[in-house]
């Protein structure tokens, strides 16, 4: 089986020549159950868990009984912070909470090959020479994707030195930019199209293998 390539694009969005990839990382299986699993981590991972509310323990008030036990002809009531009361406390109250679920290193590693992967047997992954954005520039940006034709949403991935490539992109409409750290599955899912720097293409590899 030949070596998954990409194309080099030069800063007009042109093809320069194509680059030989690590098969290991973009011609990997893909596996969508893995895929899945990996995104709805991130995205429960993402979720803050900050929510609460009060339980009749919490709320002020109901001290005394607020009638007697027989005779009144109403259910017994031992105090006016139960749920069924107005300004009571919940039943089953909220409380702060992690919404994080484990995901397998060996697991979340073939997803991210796997997405990567799925770009390049689609032809949507592109490599960005490292001389293409010597100064920020968003128009420029344009005319590179403009030039290269491929859908959005779009994901770039630049390394943290790299701020030509980040600012000339990261104000475009449906773009994300993201070090080769940050990167995750969701955000490759996501994404219709993904572009990468010689850099970062070399640190994503490293860390997918």
């Amino acid at each position: 089986m030949a070596a998954p390539k990409a194309p080099l694009l030069d800063a007009s969005g042109k093809k320069t020549k194509d680059v030989t990839l690590e098969a290991g990382v973009f011609g990997a299986e893909v596996r969508p159950h893995l895929i899945h699993e990996t995104v709805r981590a991130e995205s429960a991972a993402a979720r803050s868990g900050t929510q609460a509310t009060k339980s009749r323990g919490l709320v002020s008030g109901g001290r005394a009984k607020p009638w007697r036990q027989k005779g009144t002809g109403r259910a017994r009531a031992g105090t006016i912070r139960a749920a069924q009361f107005t300004g009571g406390g919940h039943a089953f109250a909220l409380a702060p909470r992690s919404y994080e679920k484990k995901v397998n290193r060996k697991a979340r590693k073939a997803a991210l090959r796997g997405a990567l992967a799925n770009h390049a047997a689609r032809g949507t992954l592109a490599v960005v020479g490292a001389d293409a954005f010597g100064e920020p520039s968003t128009k420029d940006a344009v005319a590179f994707l403009d030039a290269w034709g491929k859908e959005r949403p779009l994901l770039v991935i630049a390394q943290p030195d790299e701020q030509a490539v980040v600012k000339s992109f990261r104000n475009i409409e449906r773009v994300l930019c993201v070090e080769p750290s940050e990167l995750e599955v969701g955000a490759l899912v996501w994404a219709r199209s993904l572009v990468a720097t010689e850099a970062a293409l070399t640190r994503v590899q490293e860390v997918a293998l």
